[in-house]
């Protein structure tokens, strides 16, 4: 089968497909035929070996993938041959077939084409986990996303809308701000002008922020955090900017703030496994009954993953961004 196969940790540069063997399904797996795989930021970091956590080599990186169930291995139950289905674990997107622990499953409904479905579960869910699960999001509160036309940002620009949340949403460029809107945002700011923080302020109102949802860190971390008002919840979500920031300690004691960590990897895989699956039907409700949309994005032939890789980790892609297998 092909995969796109880590023998050593690289960046995406250094990547290529190769020929492999299928894998065969252990205790508590199943085998997919992949259909279409997500490309988030993450899963780029993950093959570089920069990422918390380090999966033996060599693997087939990608996070989640969406296709049918054509082999089912043993002490699995609840799943048949055929069954349309999100798999999401850390590695083994990126290839004709995976297999995937049965826990990490979720059914596909049948009015979601497969290339919608990739990164439906990873973007939604990090943004659910994050805003209400970690952030305790209330109906009327107002949230800033930093990085809004990645994924996983884009995806919190809806899930805030449909929580009742008032949201600003921070990019780069027109293109990606005129996104942000489109999405449902509020408002918009440019957190690369010079002085974007007054903008900020002006925007957020006397009040504050009480949320902040950073995919993005860096240099943008900590004029965000110091616009919250009391009691306001930053929500650590990823480092996009390439640089982990340091704030002062007294920002949080004089605000009542918090910094809160939110690693929906973690929190899905291996700790809060039901509770992950639960919030997965609960945004597949939303998205059926039009609460959510499908997130718009660009759809890649596997054989050109490159390019795919590039626009992701040079920050250039829009939405989501997925590669087609089958």
């Amino acid at each position: 089968m092909r995969a796109i196969w880590c023998t050593e940790y690289q960046d995406p540069a250094g990547l290529s497909i190769a020929t492999v063997p299928r894998p065969v399904p252990a205790l508590g797996e199943v085998l997919v035929r992949v259909h279409a795989a997500a490309v988030g930021f993450v899963d780029l970091l993950i093959a570089g070996g920069r990422y918390q956590v380090k999966p033996p080599l060599p693997f087939a990186p990608g996070s989640e993938l969406a296709g049918e169930i054509v082999a089912i291995g043993p002490g699995v139950e609840g799943h048949h041959l055929g069954q349309r289905v999100i798999g999401w674990g850390f590695t083994g997107a990126y290839a004709d077939y995976a297999a995937v622990a049965a826990a990490g499953l979720t059914p596909l409904p049948d009015s979601l084409s497969f290339e919608d479905a990739a990164g439906f579960r990873i973007n939604y869910g990090t943004a659910y986990h994050g805003l209400v699960d970690r952030g305790r999001a209330v109906a009327g509160e107002t949230l800033l996303v930093l990085g809004a036309a990645g994924a996983v940002g884009a995806a919190a620009v809806q899930v805030g809308k449909a929580l009742g949340l008032r949201v600003i949403a921070a990019a780069s460029s027109p293109e990606k701000r005129e996104f942000a809107l489109h999405l449902g945002a509020d408002d918009v700011v440019d957190y690369t002008a010079p002085g974007w923080r007054d903008d900020l302020k002006a925007k957020a109102g006397p009040r504050g922020l009480d949320l902040v949802f950073d995919t993005v860190g860096g240099d943008y971390a900590e004029p965000a955090f110091r616009t919250l008002g009391w009691g306001g919840r930053h929500l650590v979500v990823g480092f996009a900017a390439g640089r982990i920031p340091a704030l002062p300690y007294n920002l949080a004691l004089l605000k009542g703030a918090e910094l809160v960590g939110v690693d929906f990897a973690r929190f899905g895989n291996i700790h809060q496994l039901e509770k992950a699956r639960a919030n997965a039907a609960l945004l597949f409700d939303w998205l059926a009954g039009g609460r959510l949309k499908s997130l718009p994005g660009e759809i890649v032939p596997f054989a050109d993953f490159a390019r795919a890789f590039t626009a992701v980790a040079g920050r250039k892609a829009v939405g989501r961004v997925v590669l087609k297998l089958a």
